[in-house]
């Protein structure tokens, strides 16, 4: 059994993940993560069960969690592989009666971990993906690789996003490029609205690009606004496509510029050319996996914050990159020119 709990962890533990199926070919390979994200597994045939969970507010919340505790017990699992650093999610192996419970020894869990190690300050330092490589590597002894983060794309889920877009593109034969300009962090990870607007008109006069913008249900209003600024408008997105369809809607899209979020790794594991735009957050830390990605960051004086706003309120981290330079980058990573007009 394996837990994880955010859509960017779960891109980035790809490769531990992978390492454990590998080292253990024969075992039962469970998956834990939150329900909203359980569709990342749709086309993973070798994860052999994917168990979504939900955690309510108030009372409701002590129910999920007996839940949680009672679907674990009922599994009979052996080992559990715990990737977040969270107390509870140690507390839920050793009540739900796993034998073996492997994790960083942090969050004061330490006593409930029969197979414990620290991060070292070296990894600290890394790509969070050689995070979980060493925790595997020094409780359980299975060594990964790093580069081993290839998306499953579920068909069944390409064939209805191609369908969607279908109904909704006016330039069916053109481009496409995936945006995301939320972050679920807060402002401090997101590039200006404006600039998206101005990054949609950038690739709509070349080559007959269109836009889609992705996201949350809870940021539609935010893509919504952001395409009505544009002059050309764009295809919204966000909070009609699960997990496992944004995939999909990824495959098979020309390019990606987005914030440091769960869907820029998407992009960049799937291998379509992939810009991020870092504000707050190191990209030493969660630049997207893939060749074909490239981050761009201002470091200024008081970079990186991991503030989720800015402390002085000026977001220039941010402000200081133009929708020139992102159109750009894109045109770097692909094989044809995008904004060749462009001074």
């Amino acid at each position: 059994m394996k837990e994880v709990n955010w859509l960017g962890d779960i891109v980035i533990s790809l490769p531990a993940l992978k390492a454990i199926r590998r080292a253990l070919p024969d075992a039962h390979l469970s998956v834990l993560v939150k329900e909203e994200f359980a569709s990342f597994f749709d086309g993973a045939g070798w994860v052999d069960e994917v168990i979504g969970y939900r955690v309510s507010r108030g009372p409701r919340g002590l129910v999920d969690r007996g839940l949680i505790i009672e679907g674990i017990r009922n599994r009979k699992h052996d080992l559990a592989v715990l990737f977040p650093n969270s107390f509870e999610s140690a507390l839920w192996a050793v009540l739900g009666g796993v034998t073996s419970r492997a994790g960083f020894a942090r969050d004061m869990r330490g006593l409930l971990l029969t197979h414990r190690t620290t991060p070292s300050a070296e990894v600290m330092r890394a790509h969070q993906v050689h995070y979980y490589l060493e925790m595997l590597r020094e409780t359980l002894g299975i060594e990964g690789d790093a580069d081993d983060y290839a998306l499953d794309v579920h068909e069944p889920h390409r064939i209805n996003v191609r369908q969607w877009l279908a109904e909704r593109r006016r330039r069916p034969h053109g481009r496409l490029f995936v945006l995301a300009p939320a972050a679920a962090y807060g402002p401090a990870k997101e590039w200006p609205a404006d600039h998206y607007a101005a990054l949609i008109d950038l690739l709509d006069i070349h080559e007959g690009a269109e836009c889609v913008l992705a996201g949350a249900p809870a940021e539609r209003a935010k893509c919504e606004q952001i395409a009505a600024a544009s002059k050309s408008g764009a295809i919204v997105g966000a909070g009609e496509q699960n997990i496992g369809e944004l995939i999909a809607l990824l495959s098979i899209a020309d390019g990606f510029a987005g914030n440091d979020s769960g869907c820029m790794h998407l992009a960049g594991a799937l291998g379509i050319p992939t810009v991020g735009i870092f504000g707050s957050t190191s990209p030493a830390r969660t630049a997207p996996l893939g060749r074909r990605s490239k981050v761009i960051y201002r470091q200024i004086e008081c970079s990186p914050c991991l503030a989720r706003t800015c402390r002085y309120g000026h977001y220039r981290c941010l402000t200081e990159i133009g929708a020139e330079e992102v159109a750009r980058s894109l045109e770097q990573l692909a094989d044809w020119p995008i904004i060749d007009e462009l001074a």
